[in-house]
């Protein structure tokens, strides 16, 4: 939500109104013929052929990596008969099949990004923006196959747009692997439309409709990595538009304007667009063509290939005279000359110099005899017409040691943006400077047993409650996103802005737990101290129910300052609901226990994991204050603070009838008694859906039967701890030597 304005188009799950799916438009509504799998993996079944013991990491260190990079060099010049380069040079288009691997990625849920290989599987193999892409992938296929588990696809996909980038003359500034692949396509919303880019769907900015861009989206229309190249729906008379467009989706893909620039500007350095003829005259995309055609589609005709006769976005043409080398053209070209508006081949709006000089025009893509016009499409032309824009933009014609630091620093946090901490990066070329968008945290000093034992007493005699302190150290740990792994509760964030002032985390109470642990832990980190006093709570709550165990986290963790968070990147990762603590800051157009799923995935959490959270939770009393259902609500117990299977036995109890509390828009329930009449309990619907789903039933039924509440205490007691330990990468990877 907006501060300023209190627009809550900016709030995850926001839409037109209604409900929509979680999950929008899917892959069986876009291609309801392909072959499903699903049945396949049912229950948890891995599809990885490498199994669960596979270590990518160790594997990528055995790797021959100036070998690789030395077939990779060799491949930029190989033209192929069945898919020849444009120019003689692979290059341009290693760039763009890397660049489109990793701008899917968007900061709303730290989804998409490079670092699975998604560009392989549907929908994103089928974009209309990624359009002849299955070409570059299958190009790269031999070397993929002669070095197989040392190198990922999704590492591969990124070292090649930098090998590629480095044989033009270009500036690179480094290359972390790492990257492990999946093997199905990741459940990720995409939007709700019917229909692709190239299919007429309306562009997801419309001010005179007083439609902004849905969170977590990040792309203009359906099937785009980023902008509509011919401008807003197509239209390339609305330069506002265009960079108000750019502005936008570049920012929720964590670029500032200069970062903006600098990309657009370096990646149109190189190679050309495609619009030789009307996209109508070739083929489906890949995951809607015959079996024979094996898995490409798009353009498959070989006299159309070797004729040149390609199309892609529809636009036609090379920005640069000299599109597979690095340089300066591109602004001198912008600045130069004057253009006017024409159509494409293809009938795609682009911008052509006037009056260019045949010094400044290109070589045709398969003859370099000819000279052809260059172009700009609408979103270049944003470059010179938008005053910020243009203001950087001269400053790059004019500097061009700072455009070559700005494109690489910018390319590099493009490709690796969704790694997580800089420890998990692997290889020669991982650069040594640390950088604030990678979220760095100072290294911390492990404690002793005995400053452990001394602490958790300490806290426990405090006065301090268990609900407290439970809530404090989920407050700094549920940050974690697998999906992009930023968040969590190594650095301790949750005292430092914005974190600390999130309505979710009841600011004054965790200020009042904060304050408290910060007298009393002496050698150990802030960070160590907010996990060890959750810890301390949950087996004080667990001895309480009858049960005497230990929580195990890691400690070691390191505390970062101001100087180490930049506040703003953080801001997306505020909840707009969490069921674990039954919060939700407004009725959104996704069902709240819909967002408790989500949160649940992004956490790494199975199905029983996510039962026994929310289930003790509730029984230790750890539920927002400020979320709108107030803080009793969905509590479920005479006992809180005491780590108990209550919320799940008093949930299934028959002789509760529940109802909806009117004024509440189906949020809010009041449970009675069927034989009395009188209240009992009150609970929201991420509480009843554990009781009105037929699988969460099922589970709440099994920590509610007799005998089973040593199952469910050590149950939440794992996933209590793999939520706290879940960003401590710095462990996992020591065996590396990092």
């Amino acid at each position: 939500m907006d501060a300023k304005t209190g627009d809550i188009s900016g709030c995850p799950f926001h839409g037109d109104g209604g409900t929509r799916s979680l999950f929008g438009r899917t892959n069986r509504d876009w291609w309801p013929d392909a072959l499903q799998l699903d049945i396949l993996v049912a229950g948890g079944k891995n599809p990885d052929p490498m199994g669960e013991d596979f270590d990518y990491a160790e594997a990528f260190n055995a790797l021959d990596y100036d070998a690789l990079k030395a077939d990779l060099k060799a491949l930029m010049t190989d033209s192929q008969d069945w898919w020849p380069a444009d120019y003689g040079h692979y290059g341009p288009f290693f760039i763009r099949m890397a660049w489109h691997a990793a701008g899917t990625y968007r900061t709303g849920d730290g989804r998409g990004g490079a670092s699975s290989g998604q560009q392989r599987f549907a929908p994103l193999n089928s974009w209309p923006d990624n359009g002849n892409l299955d070409k570059a992938r299958r190009l790269l296929w031999p070397i993929k196959q002669k070095y197989g588990k040392h190198i990922s696809w999704a590492d591969l996909f990124v070292l090649t747009g930098n090998v590629a980038i480095e044989s033009m003359g270009g500036p690179v500034f480094g290359f972390g692997g790492g990257r492990k692949d999946v093997f199905e396509p990741e459940t990720v919303y995409w939007g709700t439309e019917e229909q692709w880019v190239n299919e007429g769907v309306a562009t997801r900015i419309r001010p005179d409709e007083g439609k902004a861009l849905e969170n977590p989206l990040a792309a203009i229309q359906m099937g785009l990595i980023y902008v509509n190249p011919e401008g807003p729906g197509g239209n390339p008379h609305d330069p506002e538009g265009m960079a108000r467009d750019m502005r936008e989706t570049f920012a929720r893909m964590a670029m500032n304007d200069e970062e903006t620039v600098a990309l657009t500007a370096g990646g149109h350095a190189f190679g050309k667009a495609h619009g030789a003829k009307p996209a109508d005259t070739f083929g489906g995309a890949p995951e809607s063509e015959h079996l024979a055609l094996m898995g490409f589609g798009w353009l498959t005709d070989k006299d159309e290939i070797a004729k040149g006769h390609i199309t892609t976005s529809g636009i036609e043409g090379a920005w640069t005279p000299n599109p597979t080398e690095w340089g300066n053209d591109y602004f001198r070209l912008l600045f130069k000359y004057e253009y006017e508006l024409v159509q494409s081949p293809a009938g795609a709006y682009q911008w052509q110099p006037i009056d260019q000089e045949e010094a400044d025009m290109a070589p045709d893509a398969r003859d370099p005899s000819k000279k052809v016009p260059t172009m700009m499409t609408t979103a270049d032309m944003a470059l010179k017409r938008d005053p910020e824009y243009r203001q950087i933009s001269e400053r790059f014609l004019n500097d061009q040691a700072a455009l070559d630091d700005a494109f690489a620093r910018a390319w590099f946090k493009l490709t690796h943006r969704d790694m997580g901490p800089k420890v998990r990066y692997m290889g020669p070329e991982v650069p040594a400077e640390d950088l604030i968008w990678q979220d760095p945290v100072p290294a911390g000093t492990t404690p002793s047993d005995a400053d452990v034992a001394a602490f958790k007493s300490a806290v426990l005699a405090s006065g301090l409650t268990v609900s407290e302190l439970v809530k404090a150290a989920w407050a700094s740990a549920s940050t974690y996103r697998n999906s992009d792994h930023r968040g969590g509760a190594n650095g301790a964030r949750v005292r430092l802005a914005p974190q600390k002032d999130w309505k979710v985390n009841d600011p004054e109470e965790l200020g009042k737990v904060l304050t408290k642990l910060e007298e009393l832990r002496g050698n150990l980190s802030m960070a160590d101290a907010i996990v060890l006093a959750g810890a301390a709570a949950v087996e004080k709550a667990a001895k309480d129910g009858g049960f005497d165990l230990k929580v195990d986290v890691t400690t070691g963790r390191g505390d970062a300052g101001e100087e180490h968070t930049d506040a703003a990147s953080f801001e997306p990762l505020e909840p707009f609901a969490d069921g674990f603590r039954n919060y939700l800051k407004t009725k959104a157009s996704v069902k709240t226990e819909d967002m408790l799923v989500d949160r649940a995935q992004l956490l790494g959490l199975s199905i029983p994991e996510m039962t026994a959270l929310v289930g003790g939770m509730r029984a230790l009393g750890a539920v927002s204050k400020h979320a709108k259902h107030g803080n009793s609500i969905g509590v479920l117990t005479d006992r809180p603070g005491v780590l108990s299977t209550d919320f799940f036995t008093n949930l299934l109890d028959m002789s509760t009838e529940w109802s909806v509390v009117s004024e509440s828009g189906d949020e809010e329930f009041l449970g009675k008694c069927r034989k009395t009449g009188a209240d009992k309990w009150t609970a929201t619907r991420t509480d009843l859906v554990f009781g009105s789903n037929s699988q969460l039933r099922a589970q709440a039924e099994v920590f509610a039967e007799k005998g089973n509440e040593k199952l469910f205490v050590d149950t939440f007691v794992k996933a209590w701890t793999k939520v706290m330990d879940a960003d401590r990468f710095d462990v996992r990877y020591a065996k590396y030597g990092k």
